[in-house]
């Protein structure tokens, strides 16, 4: 199924703050807008480097532009439709005390 991404527009803010990252999110945006989800299993076939959280958290980790920046994501797959929720975006050492306060799983900064 088709990848709704929900918020689209928290990535471009944060790029307009992050000039440096506007080619990998690009990138990351593409491979996205041709996916095709039944699961989560097919996220990591798009996306190999991806984490997703345990303790039964819905949610993802995207590693972006060669692990510079990660991106939290809560995925829901429903019947007919896959959506995606940004719910966290920072560089890789913002990620870093996020996870040291283990706030990963709850985090939801859009």
């Amino acid at each position: 199924m088709k990848v709704h991404l929900i918020k689209e527009s928290t990535i471009e803010k944060f790029v307009l703050n992050h000039a440096r990252s506007a080619s990998s999110f690009d990138e990351w945006l593409k491979k996205l807008k041709g996916a095709n989800w039944r699961s989560p299993v097919d996220i990591r076939e798009n996306y190999p480097t991806v984490d997703f959280l345990g303790n039964g958290c819905p949610r993802v980790v995207f590693d972006i532009g060669g692990n510079n920046y990660r991106m939290i994501c809560k995925y829901v797959f429903g019947k007919s439709f896959v959506r995606l929720y940004v719910s966290w975006i920072g560089t890789h050492a913002e990620y870093t005390h996020l996870c040291k306060s283990r706030l990963q799983y709850s985090v939801k900064q859009f």
